[in-house]
């Protein structure tokens, strides 16, 4: 089992910035951040795999850093140039093995609320 707990959301303002966080009960390999909006789907915005990351969601390239510091066990989402629909629930998620990417997370935390206004 893994426990993950997120913190770190909030409410700014378009263009402001935000880091996320996400400790983790034990080292794991696969780690990301999802999101969802209300009336939305959940989507994959970026994630870890051992000591790279995978791919970032197109939306949030060049604006959002995903980083994992191994001491702590914790993954961050540093997200900055924030834009309106980048509001949303955050969700840090783990998986036990090394596939990481189209496949499910078995791990959730509880979850961040970020509201970004205009």
């Amino acid at each position: 089992q893994v426990q993950l707990v997120e913190s770190g959301g909030g409410s700014v303002q378009a263009g402001g910035s935000l880091r996320l966080s996400c400790a983790a009960s034990r080292s794991i390999y696969c780690m990301a951040w999802f999101r969802q909006a209300p009336g939305k789907e959940r989507e994959r915005v970026a994630g870890v795999a051992g000591a790279g990351t995978t791919p970032y969601r197109d939306s949030v390239k060049g604006r959002f850093t995903v980083s994992r510091d191994n001491d702590k066990n914790t993954l961050y989402l540093q997200m900055n140039s924030l834009k309106p629909e980048d509001t949303a629930m955050y969700y840090c998620a783990a998986r036990r093995d090394t596939a990481c990417l189209n496949v499910d997370y078995h791990y959730w935390g509880q979850g961040t609320q970020v509201t970004v206004s205009s």
